[in-house]
């Protein structure tokens, strides 16, 4: 008889970053400049925690080391026993540990499949997820909600102007992050079966086989982003070169289309190097901007994003050339590595 399937995981949400760099002083600056506040520094520059304006107490952790890479995403789940749960069950897994120079300190554990740190946070003692915590409100960084006026709507009341002000696009929160694979199949599997992520979107390609997928959380009837999660095939030319697994970007959340945008001549005119934006996406519909940081990681603004409960059914559709934006500079190259 065979063995019984372990349940999913249930993860609560998406909820911080972790890269490692070389030059510290090159990446403090670029996370100020894309719009973090410096929540608290350890031994010096060793590691920098950066948090948005809403309430998760940190959303970015930059750590000194040898080389520049991506280190990690972590997810609240819904408890400590899911926690041990996980321990228990994921394949790899470490020791339930005690994450004690975090801000708002709580346990973390460390996923290792596939082939990279993925820490997985629970959630935490009251407070300590931030859903309890103070945030920093958008009121504080002067971003009330943008009232625009239409040719049959004028939702502006005469005499209210709409000023603005230079400055980086601050973050609310990261949304979602997603690699390359190397074993498309496996690694759905893996992710579907062990967690409660569900395909918002599927791509395939000519023959019908997936080969891109957008998974958001299952949580019954709370909305939630079209997707916290994503990743797609290797392309053929890099297969017979030798596949590579990478991670792809990291896409965070700020106010609106005015903020996004001043954001964007922001890090242009401090001679950063842009990605891809600004446009719309089709799959997810956000309206899109993407930044290579100091060291040539891709991180994301991005606003609008849809919203979808689990009454929404995955949707597939086939890879084209217009499938990943319906407005906005052509797709460049070497996105699609």
């Amino acid at each position: 008889m065979a063995a019984e399937a372990p349940r999913k995981i249930i993860l609560n949400r998406i909820s911080h970053a972790y890269y490692k760099y070389k030059d510290m002083d090159k990446a403090v600056q670029w996370f100020h400049d894309f719009g973090f506040t410096e929540e608290k520094r350890v031994n010096g520059d060793e590691k920098i925690y950066f948090r948005g304006y809403g309430t998760a107490p940190w959303v970015v952790c930059a750590v000194k080391a040898d080389r520049d890479e991506f280190a990690g995403v972590g997810y609240v789940v819904e408890s400590e026993d899911e926690l041990r749960y996980a321990a228990e069950t994921l394949p790899k897994a470490t020791k339930i540990y005690e994450l004690e120079d975090a801000p708002r300190q709580g346990q973390v554990r460390h996923l290792l499949r596939p082939r990279r740190q993925l820490p997985l946070p629970p959630r935490l003692r009251p407070g300590g997820d931030g859903r309890a915590g103070d945030p920093v409100t958008a009121g504080a960084h002067k971003l009330p909600p943008l009232v625009l006026r239409r040719p049959f709507e004028k939702n502006r009341p005469k005499n209210h102007f709409q000023r603005f002000q230079k400055r980086p696009a601050p973050v609310h929160k990261l949304g979602h992050w997603g690699h390359c694979s190397t074993n498309y199949a496996k690694d759905y599997e893996f992710y579907t079966t062990r967690f409660n992520l569900i395909a918002s979107d599927l791509v395939h390609d000519e023959a019908g086989t997936d080969i891109t997928c957008f998974l958001r959380l299952d949580r019954g009837k709370e909305p939630v982003d079209h997707h916290c999660f994503f990743f797609y095939q290797v392309l053929l030319t890099a297969r017979l070169s030798g596949p590579k697994f990478h991670v792809h970007h990291t896409s965070y959340e700020t106010h609106d289309f005015d903020t996004q945008v001043l954001g964007h001549d922001w890090l242009r005119e401090k001679g950063y190097k842009n990605c891809w934006g600004v446009g719309r996406h089709v799959l997810g519909s956000q309206i899109f901007d993407y930044w290579f940081d100091p060291s040539g990681n891709i991180m994301e603004h991005y606003v609008d994003g849809d919203l979808v409960d689990d009454t929404q059914p995955p949707h597939r559709s086939k890879a084209s050339p217009d499938s990943l934006h319906v407005w906005g500079p052509d797709v460049p190259g070497d996105f699609l590595e």
